[in-house]
């Protein structure tokens, strides 16, 4: 019984601002890039967790393969001097067709979701 206990943190972090976010359009798969915004932020959120995370402590980064992710992960890696693990099933949700047409298109198609009952099997139009 005289073993070291494992603890481990896990720390999630979105992509902040991406240009679908400013056109106007769907993303999801949409392979949007940062804004000069979003890449301020990227490095604010890399700098928040190197203060957060103490030297020596074994980092592993893992990331969807979506430009506006892997750049938001390569402003912490940099800072970590770690490489990311890329993993398209990290992708957000896909948006099928919709994706990078204007929201608008998207809104007058959606259902949403019943507000009680079965939700897994939801489609939502798209």
């Amino acid at each position: 019984m005289g073993g070291r206990a494992l603890i481990r943190t896990l720390h999630v972090v979105t992509h902040p601002e991406a240009t679908h976010h400013l056109e106007g359009v769907v993303g999801g798969w949409h392979d949007s890039q940062l804004t000069p915004a979003g890449i301020r932020a990227a490095l604010s959120i890399a700098q928040a967790l190197r203060a957060r995370i103490p030297n020596g402590a074994q980092v592993e980064l893992f990331s969807s393969d979506l430009q506006r992710t892997l750049h938001t992960t390569e402003e912490i890696a940099e800072l970590f001097g770690v490489k990311p693990i890329l993993d398209r099933r990290l992708r957000e949700k896909s948006y099928g067709e919709a994706e990078g047409k204007p929201q608008e298109w998207l809104d007058q198609r959606f259902v949403p979701p019943p507000a009680v009952g079965e939700r897994m099997d939801h489609d939502e139009n798209v």
